[in-house]
């Protein structure tokens, strides 16, 4: 199955959008919603009706599998069970600072978003060792 990246940010107007980083089947897809989770479902729905269009034209619709790719207002949208404290200090980021850069009163520089890059994929890789 193809693995297409999905771009998830947060928008001016306090929406959060998705959008398809590459085609399918000749199409850009894009959605929005109020939170992170109603623009994910409203991408599936466009997904879903983009493949029924297709199937009743009687072409054939490609099967994807999204990855998406957040910004920081829309990562800590998403994955609001995050102690955004933790992950400052984690990453060495000033923490005040870090809620800044969520609630999108300040941008983090290209050397911050590398740390936090770093912090969570090392997050990620302790989650996935870790059993029950």
């Amino acid at each position: 199955m193809k693995k297409v990246r999905v771009t998830v940010e947060k928008a001016s107007d306090g929406n959060f959008w998705c959008r398809t980083e590459e085609e399918i089947n000749d199409t850009f897809l894009t959605s929005e919603g109020a939170t992170v989770e109603e623009a994910k479902k409203d991408l599936l729905d466009c997904y879903e009706e983009a493949r029924l269009d297709a199937e009743e034209e009687g072409k054939e619709f490609k099967k994807v599998e999204f990855e998406y790719k957040y910004d920081l207002q829309s990562f800590f949208n998403y994955f609001s069970f995050l102690n955004i404290n933790e992950i400052a200090r984690r990453a060495g980021v000033n923490p005040s600072l870090m809620r800044q850069y969520k609630g999108g009163f300040k941008n983090a520089g290209e050397k911050t978003y590398e740390r936090l890059s770093k912090c969570i994929n090392d997050i990620k890789r302790e989650l996935q060792a870790a059993y029950f």
